[in-house]
């Protein structure tokens, strides 16, 4: 199997199975003489972790993260950095029923078409639980843009969940802190509200899918190239990798081809464009949208096992991580953009 890595200038190779030994990545291209604090990139892993919540996914993981190379006296080397966390609450047998009957909605018969023999165990690398290789990545490159600046901010939430739609201009008005203190990062008034919809879900073998939205806050200029590898696509690229997902929209979105020209070029907006034009970042916020299916998990095999009556909560972190990687990737490109002395 190959196609396991992302990335121009900045490679991530991840590895690692749903319930194998561990899950990891291989970041190769950070610069030498970036401090990590270990301490940010443990908290950074947590934010995605199950059994948070009672209606998430009970998988008790501590998922501790544990890096072998590239990081050196608390400082990167610029050799490829190795980072890992144990499987250590997989539970294999509960899967055993599985082996020659794929669940429905699910990857595994895909999967064995495509390669004949599998690992059939938790969705084995088609589980979610391999997002956990790219938050490590995205975490060390949030740290890095931290230092080329600080003004920026890559902030995720929950827009929609099945029917309903969040407060939008409280999600607008919110720290990634003050969001994630939100029941399912989902930004409303009433808290609770979302959290009773998916605990009734979670009993009932009932599912969700959603919408995440994120917003690049106060970006760097100049990133994205102008045919192949423009911003846009990138982070499209990123978002779209990860399962369950059905589309991304950037800006405005979707339902702005129903506007007339003379309305959504109108001079006093910037908005609409999405901070990108181009394919190259203007400065101005870049915001995009994700949208997922609902999880495939229903009905008694949703009852009997392990899993998340919506994904999309969870997916706020990979998909920061990975707008952090993108941004961090695009960002040594542009160091190569022009001559300079």
């Amino acid at each position: 199997m190959s196609a396991n890595s992302f990335g121009s200038r900045l490679v991530m190779h991840t590895f690692g199975e749903s319930h194998g030994r561990a899950i990891g990545v291989l970041i190769d291209g950070v610069p030498a003489g970036l401090p990590i604090d270990f301490s940010a990139l443990q908290k950074f892993l947590d934010r995605r972790k199950p059994g948070t919540s009672a209606w998430v996914s009970q998988r008790a993981e501590p998922d501790q993260l544990e890096i072998v190379s590239g990081i050196f006296e608390g400082k990167t080397l610029g050799t490829p950095i190795c980072g890992f966390v144990y499987n250590q609450n997989a539970r294999s047998g509960d899967y055993e029923n599985i082996k020659n009957q794929p669940r429905h909605g699910h990857a595994e018969q895909a999967w064995k078409n495509k390669f004949g023999h599998i690992d059939h165990r938790g969705g084995g690398r088609s589980s979610g639980r391999e997002t956990l290789s790219r938050v490590i990545a995205g975490a060390i490159c949030e740290q890095a843009l931290n230092k080329i600046a600080p003004q920026m901010q890559v902030v995720g939430w929950v827009s929609q969940i099945g029917e309903w739609p969040c407060d939008m201009d409280l999600a607008r008005t919110s720290s990634r802190a003050e969001i994630d203190q939100f029941p399912a990062r989902f930004p409303i008034q009433d808290s609770q509200f979302i959290a009773e919809k998916l605990q009734n879900a979670k009993t009932n073998g009932e599912s969700y899918g959603g919408i995440a939205e994120i917003e690049i806050r106060s970006p760097l200029s100049s990133l994205g190239q102008p045919v192949f590898h423009k911003l846009k696509s990138d982070l499209a690229t990123a978002a779209m990798s990860l399962g369950a997902t059905l589309g991304v929209d950037f800006g405005e979105g979707i339902p702005s081809l129903c506007v007339a020209g003379t309305e959504f070029h109108a001079t006093t907006k910037v908005t609409q464009y999405g901070g990108i034009q181009g394919g190259i970042s203007t400065g101005d916020v870049i915001r995009f949208r994700v949208y997922f299916k609902p999880t495939s998990s229903i009905l008694d095999v949703a009852k009997k096992g392990r899993h998340d009556p919506c994904i999309v909560p969870r997916a706020i972190p990979v998909l920061e991580a990975m707008a952090s990687f993108v941004l961090m990737d695009h960002w040594l490109w542009s160091q190569t953009d022009k001559f300079r002395i």
